[in-house]
């Protein structure tokens, strides 16, 4: 059974594209800890990230530092921080959250709400960065 990210991916879920490679693509998260909140995918649907073969795991490591310094040159924040959980949808997955602070990567926090027009706004931000 296809992801969410899946669908994504394939063009039948839209998302706030930020960067996109061959195998790799990386799109705001809707439900962000703070702005500039990204996801990094895998486009074939592997439910693990250590999972993955070791060319395809390496692969997204190195796609997710690419957008972690896009994102870096245009979201204010002191660092750009990672977690995998894995636990919310069965498509291997990276987080990339800016971080000002710890309490900024607290999954336990409320999520932020933004219109579509502030995510089509961050987007291209970090897209034109990357």
């Amino acid at each position: 059974m296809s992801s969410i990210f899946s669908k994504i991916v394939a063009g039948e879920i839209p998302c706030y594209k930020v960067a996109e490679r061959e195998d790799y693509l990386a799109f705001l998260d809707i439900f962000p800890l703070v702005k500039g909140h990204v996801l990094v995918v895998p486009k074939k649907e592997v439910d693990y990230l250590f999972d993955l073969d070791e060319a395809n795991y390496a692969g997204l490591m190195l796609f997710a530092r690419d957008v972690a310094n896009a994102m870096g040159k245009v979201i204010p924040c002191n660092r750009v921080g990672v977690a995998v959980l894995g636990l919310e949808v069965p498509h291997a997955h990276i987080h990339l959250i800016p971080l000002n602070s710890e309490r900024d990567i607290d999954f336990s926090r409320p999520k932020l709400q933004f219109s579509p027009e502030e995510f089509a706004a961050t987007a291209k931000l970090i897209a034109d960065a990357f």
